[in-house]
């Protein structure tokens, strides 16, 4: 029985490199806060347009990464949630928050919820370390 490929792996064979999980992560969690609650601080409007650029672009890569690994169709519990998270950080891409910095605070960390949980089905898909 052959193992699944390592993140290496499967970018060679992509003919590109690994995703930055951990860099796509540590976005995840600027947007978040610490405890991902209602009360964290939201950052500047500044910051939150270079927030949701950067969430944005990660998750356009992460998405399809994830999608090919999890293949056509779902054949386990694991890609079954893989694809639907898949889903679910394409609709968040394409949803425009209304204009209020609440709302658009809102949306970066939906967008980094979708983000984070993306991050953990391509560890678990690869077998890497969380």
């Amino acid at each position: 029985m052959e193992s699944e490929p390592g993140p290496s792996t499967h970018a060679a064979k992509a003919g590109g490199e690994p995703p930055d999980i951990e860099a796509m992560r540590s976005a995840a969690d600027h947007a978040l806060g610490p405890d991902d609650g209602p009360e964290a601080l939201p950052p500047s409007a500044a910051e939150l347009e270079t927030l949701d650029s950067t969430l944005r672009g990660h998750l356009e890569l992460l998405i399809p990464e994830v999608a090919r690994a999890a293949g056509p169709r779902a054949c386990s519990v694991q890609t079954y949630c893989a694809l639907a998270c898949v889903g679910v950080a394409r609709g968040q891409l394409d949803r425009t928050p209304a204009s209020t910095f609440e709302a658009r605070v809102a949306h970066a960390r939906n967008l980094a919820r979708s983000l984070g949980a993306l991050c953990d089905h391509y560890e678990r898909i690869y077998g890497a370390a969380s």
